[in-house]
């Protein structure tokens, strides 16, 4: 609908006492099933490609003609030469980028107002069941935060008449007052029984900017018989799972219990005068992908779309993306929207393609026009991750090169484009300034498919004191089982400073012990007086390296580092007996037997290395009693080089060169000695590969 700006003027404090919290997919409380494990990578167009048509909401059914049938709010619909109406159902022909369409029905044709005066009708889902159209239209407040009634109207004449009950509404007292309905494809061709389902929410169409107004959190869902979908007594509402997890269902609406409820909320605090503190759950979309045999929800706040999938109508929904299109003001390079949904008609052959339909507010102004609601979709990929296992070989190569299918994330993007994350320079600048008052930044890579990874070569961008550097160290993390966790053992080189004398364009390299993963992002608190960080180049490599060879990783421990062995051991922190940097690894024992530091690397077959140590030697350690190598075999035993050494003055350097034999993947590195019964000690740092 055309709308005001809906904005929120929300207190600002500022110094020690901010509130930061984390957004988006960066954290927050989402009370759904878990984050997705099903979805790889998503991508989604960041500006859509409008229709010459007038309106908003848009919700659609693809009938059994072949066509698409979409009712809009507030608009001439497709036919701008007639007269704007509060609602129109309109015929759409054609594909996206040559769409053509005519209204072909609107205002007092199309539903009725029950709550008086201050209200007008609003579409909010559109189902087909072959070629006979329900409409679901509610009265909305004329300030938007109020729906007190709705009803489903049904036309068998490609929307060209309407018919409904005009003595009352079907959904009344702001319950299950805002309905959309799954679309199964062509005519429900798709659908997987005798029914129509139904999801709705009580009272309100979106996320409020009003503290007064409850907040939709819940998604309800109902299900009726194809041929009853106006009969009221026939619908039955969700009312939760049993003992074997399948949907037990009530006639009575009072039984209805959510089938999805996510009380994140984005966008917390903000330094201007923009909305925030916004709830995720809205009016949207439920399609199903047949060749993917999966539901996807559409939701959205004022700056972000929200996706949630679910292999059935009723669950177990979870949450795999927020696309975030940042604070206002939008530009003609990016701009987000609401009321989306994802047309079947539109979902290509592959059943990963798909278009999604939102409307474009104006409300940030940038630029955009003046007629920008309207039909409007946008290109977006959907990938099913591969559950096959990692293959990788050690290697320079970056794994986030755009031949990888990688696709490039971000807590948002000033500009709309993350091209410059892998586009090979370290000259560019991405921001992620989108006015909010953010408690974590990041900026990374998910794929299809799993990697093993165990470095990143993150490269800053254009830095100031508004922001573009974190404040403190950047972390790293990865995807396990769709959720992001902490890497161990992490260093990074050189030390970052944590604020702008981090600088502009300056690489830092993070290492940490392989790990398989999907998905890998470098995060942080992000610094200056406007919360955020830049980028001009995020590099993801399977190197053959050690983890945390200076002992210098997080939390000054030896975490990337096993221990075989009776003797006491353990770091050295800022002791002074470092051979460089602050830390140092060591041994010491008055016993007797072997004990020694040992790490797993990997490695490529056939390659050749050279393994290296600083290692300082008590004098009561005999000659040829220390050993510093290389070796082979699940359990280790097999001796690729090895090197001894005896007690010595201070630091010395020894090199271990091998080459590595065919079906070798991995080697473990020891540092260690055989204690002769009296007090002795090494100390062991800045291991190398090369």
């Amino acid at each position: 609908m055309k709308r005001k700006a809906l904005l929120a003027v929300l207190p600002l404090v500022f110094g020690s006492a901010a509130v930061l919290t984390q957004s988006s997919a960066g954290g927050g409380a989402v009370a759904v099933d878990g984050p997705s494990t099903y979805v790889g990578t998503t991508t989604v167009e960041t500006k859509g490609t409008p229709s010459r048509s007038d309106g908003d909401l848009w919700p659609s059914c693809w009938a059994g003609n072949g066509n698409l049938y979409a009712a809009n709010g507030d608009g001439k619909g497709f036919s701008l030469d007639q007269e704007f109406a509060d609602i129109a159902v309109n015929e759409i022909k054609g594909d996206p980028g040559s769409l053509s369409g005519t209204t072909i029905a609107r205002g007092d044709q199309v539903g009725s107002i029950w709550s008086g005066t201050g209200y007008n009708r609003k579409p909010t889902g559109m189902v087909c069941v072959g070629d006979t159209m329900y409409l679901a239209v509610q009265d909305l407040a004329l300030d938007f935060n109020d729906v007190p009634a709705a009803t489903i109207l049904k036309s068998t004449d490609h929307g060209r008449t309407w018919s409904w009950d005009k003595r009352k509404p079907m959904f009344a007292d702001h319950v299950f007052t805002t309905i959309w309905f799954a679309d199964h494809g062509k005519g429900g061709a798709a659908a997987p029984d005798g029914y129509v389902y139904a999801y709705g929410l009580d009272g309100n169409w979106r996320d409020s900017f009003d503290d007064t107004v409850a907040d939709p959190q819940d998604v309800f869902m109902a299900r009726v018989p194809k041929a009853k979908v106006q009969d009221r007594g026939a619908w039955e509402f969700f009312a939760g799972s049993n003992d074997r997890g399948r949907p037990e269902w009530s006639g009575k609406v009072a039984d209805r219990r959510p089938v999805l409820t996510d009380q994140r909320r984005l966008y917390a605090q903000t330094y201007g005068t923009n909305a925030s503190n916004l709830s995720v759950i809205s009016q949207g979309g439920v399609t199903y992908l047949p060749q993917q045999k999966r539901y996807v929800y559409t939701s959205w706040t004022e700056y972000t779309f929200e996706f949630y999938e679910s292999p059935t109508p009723w669950g177990p929904w979870k949450h795999f993306l927020s696309k975030d299109f940042s604070g206002y003001p939008w530009s003609t390079s990016k701009y987000g929207g609401y009321g989306v949904t994802i047309p079947s008609k539109f979902v290509q052959p592959d059943g990963k393609t798909m278009y999604l339909q939102a409307n474009v507010c104006p409300c940030g102004g940038g630029g955009i026009g003046t007629s920008v609601y309207n039909f409007n979709l946008r290109k977006m990929v959907l990938t099913p991750s591969s559950s096959a296992p990692a293959t990788d070989l050690p290697s320079n190569a970056n794994l986030a090169a755009p031949s990888t299918g990688a696709v490039a994330i971000s807590k948002s993007s000033q500009s709309g484009s993350l091209a410059t994350l892998n586009d090979g320079a370290t000259t560019g600048s991405e921001s992620d300034f989108d006015d909010e008052v953010k408690g974590a930044s990041w900026w990374g890579y998910t794929w299809p498919a799993k990697h093993k990874v165990n470095r990143v070569d993150f490269s800053s961008g254009a830095v100031s004191a508004q922001g573009g550097f974190f404040t403190g160290r950047p972390r790293v993390q990865v995807k396990q089982n769709g959720a992001w966790v902490e890497v161990g053992a992490q260093t990074v080189s050189p030390a970052y400073p944590g604020d702008a004398s981090a600088g502009a364009h300056t690489t830092y390299t993070l290492t940490f012990r392989p790990v398989e993963t999907d998905g890998v992002r470098v995060i942080g608190l992000p610094g200056g007086t406007r919360s955020f960080s830049t980028v001009s180049e995020v590099a993801v490599r399977y190197a053959a390296q050690l983890a945390d060879g200076g002992f210098e990783g997080t939390g000054g421990g030896k975490a990337a580092w096993s221990f075989e062995g009776g003797a006491f051991n353990g770091v050295d922190r800022g002791l002074g007996f470092a051979h460089s940097g602050a830390n140092n690894g060591w041994i010491r024992t008055s016993g007797t037997g072997w004990s020694a530091l040992t790490q797993k690397v990997p490695v490529t077959p056939g390659a050749q290395y050279t393994f290296g140590s600083w290692i300082n030697a008590s004098a009561n350690l005999p000659a040829g009693g220390g050993r510093f190598g290389v070796r082979l075999g699940a359990d280790g035993s097999q001796v690729l080089g090895e090197k001894t050494f005896g007690a010595s003055t201070g630091y010395v350097h020894h090199e271990v060169p091998v080459t590595i034999p065919a079906g070798v993947h991995e080697v473990t590195v020891y540092a260690g000695f055989t204690a002769p019964g009296v007090d002795t000690f090494i100390q062991v740092d800045d291991f190398t590969v090369s």
